[in-house]
């Protein structure tokens, strides 16, 4: 039977949607309004190859990835001077129910849309009660202090598919999602980006490894867009889905979509030659720029260089490590 058909304890009732504290997502606090630049500067001398942080775009030139050090820092520098912190509106405009042997539920459409700009990759995704409630109780392990004006709707003894209680919760997980993202120590969590694109991650990746790579492209290309606006503060994170993009692409046998993922994986990973895409991505376009009659020679000195650093330990291929993401 579905989670959402499981009844409380006795006596329990649906909490009102005016419990929940509504936190516009376009509200912007003093600290946050001072955070903006120390997030999107270029972290050179970072150790750490998972925590470097840039952001922001601009109507300046896009970077390649045969720039100098001096030129990404001048080129950086400059997106810092255009840049405007990302904020995330979640809208519910509506849902559907789901009736399976057995089991009945309701999932809920979600839109979220970056404010405070023409938004054109506006993503849209679908969850269900019990996927929420998941989320707050593994959230409430970490920010208890920093929830605890928060309530969770609450289910009930009946009624979870009348009309009136399907619209009560749609406005209750706007509002819960806003509140979420209000908070920059819950929306930089793990456990809130999973809430947002790990489903489809999953979904991906399982097409990947099952060689449906149009049907993989086609969900990644709508996610990354997403996962970008969330990973702003540590735009690393963003490199194992450029590479399964490029995977894609190149396995469709279109070099050229896959050399324009790739060098986007290689701009965030400039100064951390020790990430473990760094090398299976330099011997992948070293492969895409030969086809394409591109400058492959930078690339190759690159990999020179960065093999020579190396211990010598078996390096996967790109495919081998995009096929060993997202496998529970």
């Amino acid at each position: 039977m579905d989670r959402d058909q499981h009844h409380t304890a006795e006596g329990d009732q649906w909490e009102p949607v005016t419990d929940i504290t509504t936190w516009p997502a376009a509200a912007q606090s003093d600290e946050e309004q001072n955070e903006t630049e120390a997030e999107i500067s270029f972290q050179v001398n970072n150790d750490n190859p998972e925590t470097a942080a840039f952001s922001g775009t601009s109507n300046s030139p896009s970077p390649s990835s045969s720039m100098t050090t001096k030129q990404l820092q001048d080129y950086w520098r400059n997106e810092k001077r255009h840049c405007r912190q990302v904020k995330l509106l979640f809208e519910i405009p509506s849902t559907r129910i789901v009736e399976q042997y057995l089991s009945k539920y309701v999932l809920y459409k979600i839109i979220i849309i970056q404010t405070g700009s023409f938004d054109g990759n506006k993503t849209v995704i679908e969850r269900r009660y019990s996927d929420f409630e998941k989320l707050h109780k593994n959230l409430l392990k970490d920010f208890d202090e920093e929830m605890e004006d928060l309530t969770f709707p609450k289910k009930c003894l009946t009624g979870n598919f009348t009309e009136e209680m399907i619209n009560e919760r749609k406005l209750a997980f706007r509002d819960y999602l806003g509140f979420l993202y209000s908070m920059k120590c819950v929306r930089r969590s793990k456990k809130f980006i999973d809430f947002l694109i790990r489903p489809e991650m999953e979904e991906a990746y399982g097409c990947l490894r099952g060689g449906q790579y149009t049907k993989a492209l086609e969900i990644l290309v709508q996610v990354v867009a997403l996962q970008e606006k969330l990973t702003k503060h540590n735009p690393i994170l963003i490199v194992p889905t450029l590479c399964a993009l490029v995977v894609c692409h190149k396995d469709l046998e279109n070099p050229a979509g896959a050399y324009e993922y790739g060098e986007k994986a290689l701009l965030r990973l400039q100064m951390h030659g020790g990430h473990r895409y760094y090398v299976p991505l330099l011997e992948t376009m070293i492969t895409l720029a030969y086809e394409l009659g591109k400058d492959f020679l930078s690339l190759q000195e690159k990999l020179e260089e960065s093999k020579a650093k190396r211990d010598q330990m078996k390096v996967f291929t790109l495919k081998e490590l995009a096929v060993r993401e997202y496998i529970q």
